[in-house]
């Protein structure tokens, strides 16, 4: 029986297969369509980051920019001197809203006027004794309203300008009001009855200190201690005379600071005289200090906000801020903090501002100029008219001028000067502060009074960034790398399936956690067993070099009771036993080595301090929250390099070793790199561990045991408390914007080394 030959495979039928069928068409326009969703979905996603990252750029920039926006005036109007007929203006203020002024003639009257049109709007004579002249006047200071007239007599009175307002048929009225809050009687100064030539006054809450001077050059001072009665209200003084030393000249100026410490007496030939109440011997003259040259002379001399600096103008346009310096020994020097040299014409007076440590000064030229000792700056330099000018006024909000020029004219400005604190010098450099013995780095934006000098270097903020996220990085980037080099090469992909979604699973703990247990736990726990966290250091990598050691002499069918890549599951007594070893051993070798206390050896022995919220518990604290994004990056990096990579060197003769360091890392590399800049990235915008687990302090340190504060931190306790559109708050958005620009260029540079590396390596 014959059997028919098979076709040649030319002629066999071929499968028909319709690819335009209708459900494949379907098919692949659902796919199409899919494919479509998932491009644009990821595209405007893509876009949607980028556009949030640049309006979030821009918001910053937007609140941070009016910093930098310079100073800028503008006349308002134009008037004459009120009242100019009844004699010479001696002294000059404006009320809090800047609506009206107030003035104090030489006849013993006191004018109030409108500063808008210059329409008098009181005028109330002081009760000076029969036959009394002024001959000398003096203000407490800016926020008292507080002033003080020296008498032909001897005598002087003091009175307070007062401002009452009240809403009559819903409109604001102003009431001008002279008060007198130690009576109307004047004070004796001088016994025998001479004029008072010079006068200073010192008011506190506790006593009232009255300064005079006659043209015997006799300097005399009365201070009142201040009692009150709690019934019925009233303020009674207890006077005592303090013995003043005579003078060698005549004095010019006459200056107290708020303190009553110290008396400075301005000299017309270019010198000061300082007086320290408080000498060995009682009052004495502390020291004499020639401040500009032979042939220049003081022009003007007065106090800045606080009392605690002295503004001194001097005939050759050069205006020098000095203040007490206090030395090792406890010694105070008048020292020159800084200088400032105008620009313009003869300085004939100046203004100190109410509220900051800004002041103005106009000259023989009609110019006007704003200058900030603190950042030292002339804000403002504009000329007001052609005509001389004699005297500037700044109302308590600094927000208005009133110029007086030499033949009677009163211009009234509006100044534009928001912040002045805040210049490259202020922000980055040294800054000689108030009080301080020396230029410093310094971050205090607050204080218990209104006089303070704000401080807003931004130097130690970063600083404190930079050294949270080293110390984080210096303890996590090892135990990641070398954690994810194990479990993606070495380890069982049983218990890798374990292991790295249960480090993975350490990142969703909350940061406050963290923080919370590395204050409350970690740092009082660290602080009483230094010794043993040190000796653990050293005695963990030892114990496990030791085991590692006697496992592998371990005859073979013991060891291979483990299955292979299980051998870390080994190391966790072991490493539990060498930390409880390390602990019970503390006590011991704190009184071994270090004389009971390592905490005072350090001190004492080696000069370096300790903080017990310091930098070393939030290393620990914060390389355990870093430790898992480094480690899980890393891990998939190496666990994705392709195998034939490895199984190609092994074939060669290449031990595992000699294959991971030589393959498998530099193959790695870009995705290793990534790992640890998003880790750095991680650690430099951390809020609430450094928040909880440090002192919070803003110092320059590199020391392991003093604490910080970081830029993040920062804005987190003080952005709740500061005024919007204030130097403060535009300077915490600053911070925020130099965060944002930092991480922006460290991220952009890991992408170009990334790059490079991927170039590098990719021919592997």
């Amino acid at each position: 029986m014959s059997t028919a030959s098979p076709l040649p495979p030319s002629e066999q039928a071929k499968p028909d297969i319709d690819f335009n069928d209708p459900a494949l068409v379907r098919h692949r326009k659902k796919r199409k369509l899919k494919d479509s969703l998932a491009a644009g979905t990821i595209g405007v996603g893509g876009i949607s980051v980028i556009v949030a990252i640049t309006l979030i750029f821009f918001y910053l920039l937007y609140e941070v920019a009016p910093l930098f926006r310079g100073a800028d005036a503008h006349a308002i109007t134009s008037y004459p001197v009120p009242e100019a007929q009844r004699g010479e203006v001696l002294y000059r203020a404006i009320e809090e809203q800047g609506e009206m002024g107030m003035q104090l003639m030489r006849n013993g009257e006191v004018v109030f006027f409108n500063t808008a049109d210059g329409s008098v709007v009181d005028i109330q004579p002081l009760p000076l004794p029969d036959g009394a002249q002024i001959t000398s006047h003096a203000v407490a200071s800016m926020s008292s309203s507080i002033v003080m007239v020296g008498l032909s007599n001897g005598q002087a009175l003091l009175f307070k300008h007062h401002y009452r307002i009240t809403y009559p048929n819903d409109q604001r009225v102003i009431t001008p009001q002279l008060q007198y809050p130690y009576g109307e009687e004047p004070l004796t100064l001088d016994a025998e009855g001479k004029a008072l030539t010079a006068a200073a006054v010192v008011n506190s809450q506790e006593a009232l200190m009255v300064i005079a001077s006659n043209a015997d050059l006799a300097l005399m001072a009365t201070k009142f201690t201040k009692e009150t009665s709690f019934l019925t209200g009233e303020t009674t003084l207890e006077a005592e005379s303090v013995e003043l030393p005579a003078l060698s000249k005549a004095p010019e100026f006459l200056l107290a600071e708020p303190g009553m410490r110290f008396i400075y007496v301005g000299h017309r030939n270019g010198s000061v005289s300082v007086i320290d109440l408080r000498g060995a011997e009682g009052a004495e003259l502390h020291s004499t200090t020639k401040i500009g040259g032979e042939k220049h002379r003081i022009t003007a001399m007065r106090l800045l906000l606080g009392g605690a600096s002295l503004l001194i103008a001097e005939s050759n346009n050069r205006i020098s801020q000095w203040f007490m310096v206090r030395d090792e020994n406890n010694d105070y020097s008048l020292t020159k903090i800084r200088e400032f040299q105008h620009e313009g014409g003869k300085i004939v007076a100046l203004d100190v501002e109410h509220r900051r440590k800004g002041f103005a000064v106009v000259d023989d030229k009609g110019q006007l100029a704003l200058f900030h000792p603190t950042s030292h700056i002339t804000a403002l330099n504009t000329q007001v008219t052609p005509s001389p000018l004699a005297r500037v006024t700044l109302p308590p909000r600094s927000n208005y001028a009133l110029i007086e020029t030499q033949d009677g004219l009163l211009h009234w400005w509006k100044v534009e000067n928001e912040h002045p604190e805040v210049s490259w010098t202020a922000l980055w450099s040294k800054v000689w502060y108030e009080g301080y013995q020396e230029p410093d780095y310094i971050w205090q934006s607050s204080a218990a009074n209104n006089e303070f000098e704000p401080k807003f270097s931004l130097s130690p903020l970063a600083f404190g960034t930079l050294k949270a996220a080293f110390y984080a990085m210096l303890v996590a980037t090892p135990l990641a790398i070398c954690g994810a080099l194990y479990t993606a090469y070495f380890m069982s992909p049983r218990l890798r399936r374990k292991v790295k979604p249960s480090i993975e699973l350490m990142e969703a703990l909350p940061t406050v956690i963290l923080g919370f247990l590395a204050g409350l736990f970690f740092a009082p726990f660290m602080e009483n067993h230094l010794p043993g966290i040190f000796s653990f250091l050293v005695v963990a990598p030892l114990g496990i070099l030791l085991f590692g050691f006697m496992w592998a002499n371990l005859p073979e069918r013991i060891r291979f009771l483990l299955p292979d890549g299980w051998a870390p599951i080994l190391l966790i007594p072991v490493i539990i036993f060498m930390g409880w070893l390390a602990v019970t051993l503390s006590p011991w070798m704190e009184v071994s080595f270090f004389g009971g206390d390592m905490r005072h050896w350090l001190e004492n022995e080696l000069g370096i301090d300790f903080d017990q919220r310091n930098a070393l518990v939030v290393g620990v604290a914060m390389g355990f929250a870093v430790i898992p994004t480094i480690f899980s990056i890393t891990e998939d990096a190496i666990f994705s390099v392709p195998k034939h990579l490895t199984y190609g060197s092994l074939a060669l003769g290449a031990t595992p070793w000699q294959t991971m360091m030589r393959v498998i890392l530099p193959t790695a590399s870009p995705g290793i790199f990534s790992a640890v800049m998003i880790g750095m990235g991680r650690a430099v915008g951390e809020t609430m561990i450094v928040l909880m687990a440090t002192g919070n302090t803003p110092i320059m340190d590199i020391n392991i045991f003093e604490g910080m504060r970081t830029l993040s931190a920062n804005i987190a306790v003080e952005m709740p408390e500061s005024e919007v559109g204030s130097t403060h708050y535009r300077i915490l958005f600053l911070a925020a914007f130099v965060l944002f620009l930092f991480t922006f260029v460290v991220n952009t540079l890991a992408e170009w080394v990334r790059q490079r590396l991927r170039t590098k390596y990719s021919v592997i």
